[in-house]
């Protein structure tokens, strides 16, 4: 018997079955994913949308509406009904030489206010990164507390430290050789109380606006300062050419917020004129009010308080203006 006889045949292992097809994956379309990804956002974004419109869409509304009818005490009580007018009141308004009075006078005190709140703003901010660490917590717990303070409370002290016959103001005036201030009245006259009142403004202002430019500050880096000043830029080159470039986009928000909260200024005048502010005191929200619910004449107020938002949004077009400029330089 030869060797192949004996040599038994391999095994040839048997095949593996084949796996079980895979079914086909269930893919969604480019656009389904496209429109189920963009409204995720306005779902968040709908209770605070929700919110805004019943605070602040309803009271525009109805303000708009009363702006265009004859609607007085008579109206209100329902004797008489709401009639439309169209822009008689919007006429009557823009007609009246104390309404452009008005305008200058809060234009001009609201200009004094945001520059005030901006430059002395910007000096606090700048002398807090010169000095230590705790002296810097320190100014900051009293920008905070002065930040906090109701504004009731600020004016009730302001209305204590001008007063006539026991201000301290006047009173440390007076130790000044030369200066007499005892008994001085600061609001005789409009201008010199409208200055007490820029004073309070702006005194309420500032911390927000050293707060938010000091965080900013942070941001500069302090490779650019230490190169312009090897370049022999002094502290005015360098603050010109390198910090305020990089500031503009918080300086050009503070200046838009500060305009729209000056132009709305209403509680500092009511409460430092005891409710009745004269004729020399009147800005335009305080107008506004008078007309309202002194005069009874709600139509003409509304008329004034739409013509005071429009101008709002006028300006918040310039802001909008500006931070697309800056979006696209960067």
């Amino acid at each position: 018997m030869s060797a192949a006889d004996t040599t038994a045949p391999a095994k040839v292992p048997p095949a593996r079955p084949a796996p079980p097809p895979t079914p086909p994956a269930v893919t969604s379309s480019p656009t389904r994913r496209l429109a189920g990804g963009a409204a995720v956002p306005w779902a968040l974004l709908a209770p605070c949308l929700l919110i805004l419109a019943v605070v602040l869409g309803y009271p525009l509304v109805r303000l708009a509406t009363l702006s265009f009818q004859e609607f007085g005490q008579s109206q209100l009580w329902g004797f008489k009904p709401a009639e439309s007018v169209g822009f008689d009141n919007f006429a009557k308004v823009l007609g009246d030489s104390e309404f452009w009075a008005v305008v200058v006078r809060t234009i001009v005190f609201a200009a004094a206010c945001v520059v005030f709140t901006m430059v002395i703003g910007m000096a606090i901010a700048l002398l807090l990164q010169r000095v230590s660490g705790w002296v810097k917590t320190l100014i900051n717990i009293a920008l905070v507390a002065s930040w906090g303070m109701p504004i009731i409370v600020a004016t009730t002290v302001f209305k204590w430290l001008f007063d006539s016959d026991y201000g301290i103001f006047n009173a440390l005036l007076s130790k000044l050789p030369g200066v007499d201030m005892i008994g001085h009245n600061w609001f005789a006259s409009g201008p010199e109380g409208l200055a007490v009142i820029t004073l309070l403004v702006v005194w309420g202002a500032v911390p927000f606006v050293v707060i938010t430019l000091s965080a900013g500050l942070t941001q500069v880096p302090k490779e650019l300062e230490e190169a312009a000043r090897l370049d022999g830029a002094g502290a005015w080159g360098v603050f010109r050419y390198v910090t305020l470039p990089i500031l503009k986009p918080i300086i050009v928000m503070l200046t838009t917020l500060s305009v729209i909260w000056d132009m709305g200024v209403f509680p500092q005048v009511f409460v430092m004129r005891n409710g009745h502010p004269e004729a020399e005191f009147q800005l335009l929200t305080t107008y506004s009010y008078d007309k309202a619910f002194v005069v009874n004449d709600y139509a003409q107020g509304s008329a004034i308080a739409l013509l005071t938002v429009l101008l709002l949004l006028g300006v918040i077009g310039v802001y909008m203006r500006q931070m697309l400029k800056i979006g696209e330089v960067e």
